[in-house]
This record gives structure tokens, sequence and C-alpha cells, in this order.
């Protein structure tokens, strides 16, 4: 495992400089598209692993959500909590031009301001959380904490609940 420099977007690594937070980047060697392929190169649970999702709202808003582990967003816990009509992913081309990132590689730092921030309130009860690195070669292991107030996030219950079996 190294650990990079190089390929990390410089507005991310301008970013943690300026706000002098703890991070370290890793590069495994293996593409990390998905938490659970992330979980597997860093050798640690996937609850550990961040997904920094860009949505869009019907009336062109965004708004990022983040959680962690294989639970999915609840699209409608997420509109009631960002206050906006039917998010659905942003496709791959705005989530570079809004966030800077690649589809994949979403940092859950150095986000635009403009742009509201969600922390599913299990992801804000970690201390430390390896989120994307700003490609999907790296990640980036950062305090969840710095993460909430670095965004100026708002911390809401936005991950999908279990399915109840049918009796």
């Amino acid at each position: 495992m190294t650990h990079p420099a190089d390929g990390v977007p410089g507005h991310l690594l301008a970013f943690l400089k300026k706000h002098d937070l703890h991070y370290e980047f890793m590069a495994p060697g293996t593409p990390m598209p998905t938490v659970l392929s992330a979980a597997a190169a860093l050798g640690v649970p996937p609850e550990l692993i961040l997904k920094t999702l860009l949505f869009v709202g019907d009336e062109g808003t965004y708004v990022v959500a983040i959680a962690n582990g294989t639970n999915r967003i609840d699209r409608d816990r997420l509109a009631q909590a960002a206050a906006i009509l039917d998010p659905r992913p942003a496709n791959p081309t705005d989530v570079i031009a809004v966030t800077g990132y690649p589809a994949g590689g979403v940092a859950p730092l150095g986000l635009p301001a403009s742009v509201p921030v969600i922390v599913d309130a299990a992801t804000a009860a970690l201390n430390f959380a390896y989120g994307g690195g700003g490609s999907e070669h790296l990640l980036l292991r950062v305090r969840v904490p710095d993460v909430i107030r670095c965004n100026n996030a708002l911390v809401a219950d936005i991950k999908e609940r279990p399915k109840q079996p049918a009796r």
C-alpha cells in the first residue's frame, strides 16, 4: 500500500492543508468503485467505508449525501432532510462538474460550499472512516467529526431501513 500525493486533486490537498486536518491517503493499487471493493482492498469492515453521493432534485438543485457501509440512501428521507423534490443520483458529468471529483472517487471534504451536505446519523456516530480520495484508486482516511464540521453538514437519518420479511 502506498501513501500518495500523486493523483490527489489540488483543491482537495489545499482544503486539507487550509483546515489543518488529520488525514491519510491510501492507494491499495486496485480500483475501488464500490464499498465492498474498498473494504476488501484495505482489510476493514464495510461500515468504515464512506460513500459521498451527489443527488439532483426536480428543480435542478444539488445535495451531497454521505453514508457508510452497504446501505442505500432512502430518497424520500433525503428529500425531506434536504427540502428538495424527487432527488435522484446525478450523472457522472454533473458529478465532476459540481464536485470537482469523478464519480466513484468523490471525497467527503473539499466539496463546494454552495452544495448542502447531509451526513447519515449512523455515519455521524463513527470516529473515523475511509472516503473517496479524489479518484477511484485513492481513499482518504478522515475523522467523521471533521467531515461534518468542515461541510457545515446536517446530520439526519437518510439510509434505507432493512426490509422486514413478509408474514
